[in-house]
């Protein structure tokens, strides 16, 4: 695709972003977005927060048990510290929730993971905790290293209110005239149909914390070419679009809180992944943590980029199947 314009602490720069992805009609689409985000100054990315979680799954005798057993924990969380670093030099623990049903308790703890995705990371982080945990409470059973409180590659609410991954807000103000000029529409109808379409039908369809036209799509087309593991665009997709009409100017906003990407790891050693990381900007000399960073950043604002050119799509009759039809079978 063409290059976007996204800024970052009032930093504006362009980035040609990779996508591999069957559906031809994604290219032009998501270039037409890009388009946009260079002439009304740029795309303002705002990363949130960032972790990677992993719940274990312990039996207590009984609920009074396993209470005390997380209060006395979460008390003295800095503890497990050292612990962590026996399985890392770039794991950190960031905090725990717990959950009880019955005498099992369910412990999600957050790590930071540098500039890893931290799937693994995580997961030998709280298997050290929890032989700990195990001996120092001798009444706790294991259930399982992953009680699904995570959550893993599963639609959840938990993820969205906790956070799991990079948690990114992207947003622009268009102004009128280039939305009426390059998506063909206006700020009241992708206001409107963002109300109707993404927020109401969200909700009679009964969805999890997602409100958005097809944030998958563009996820799916970045993790492959970036290397990615591409099941997290699960949790990734339970994003929340946003739009404004402001006296004729569009306010549009993509809020993902669940982004799991990394820039080392499994999959990052294939000549493609590292070119294309490459010229994304996220293999430089930078301190643990920025290069995925940067990483989430760009995705986000490919993502801002697609969702916007289909939200302005589809309030014309009948683009969308046009578009669909003219680039897959030519």
């Amino acid at each position: 695709m063409g290059p976007l314009c996204f800024c970052v602490n009032d930093q504006s720069e362009l980035c040609e972003v990779p996508l591999a992805t069957y559906e031809s009609p994604l290219w032009p689409s998501t270039a037409r977005g890009a388009r946009v985000s260079e002439l009304c100054g740029g795309i303002r990315c705002t990363l949130i927060d960032e972790r990677m979680t992993r719940s274990l799954l312990l039996e207590a005798p009984d609920a009074g048990q396993a209470l005390r057993m997380v209060s006395e924990v979460k008390a003295d969380l800095p503890s497990l510290q050292p612990l962590v670093a026996e399985t890392s030099r770039f794991a950190k623990v960031l905090d725990l929730h717990a959950q009880f049903v019955g005498n099992l308790v369910y412990l999600r703890f957050a790590f930071a993971t540098g500039d890893a995705s931290g799937h693994n990371m995580s997961t030998k982080a709280a298997e050290r905790i929890m032989r700990h945990i195990l001996e120092r409470y001798p009444a706790m059973k294991e259930v399982s290293v992953s009680g699904n409180y995570c959550t893993d590659k599963k639609c959840s609410a938990v993820n969205g209110i906790l956070g799991r991954g990079k948690y990114v807000v992207t947003e622009a103000l268009i102004p009128e005239k280039i939305v009426r000029r390059y998506l063909k529409s206006s700020a009241a109808k992708i206001a409107e149909l963002n109300v109707r379409k993404n927020l109401i039908g969200t909700l009679l369809a009964g969805g999890t914390r997602s409100a958005n036209a097809h944030v998958a799509n563009i996820l799916l087309a970045f993790y492959l070419a970036s290397g990615q593991d591409a099941a997290n665009i699960v949790e990734g997709s339970q994003s929340i679009t946003h739009a404004e009409d402001r006296d004729g100017d569009l306010y549009f906003s993509l809020t993902l809180p669940n982004l799991i990407v990394g820039t080392v790891g499994n999959g990052k050693g294939l000549d493609f992944v590292e070119e294309n990381l490459t010229r994304l900007g996220c293999r430089e000399d930078r301190p643990s943590g920025e290069n995925a960073s940067r990483l989430a950043i760009i995705c986000a604002a490919a993502a801002w980029c697609g969702e916007l050119s289909l939200m302005a799509a589809l309030t014309h009759p009948g683009e969308l199947m046009q578009a669909h039809q003219k680039w897959e079978r030519t």
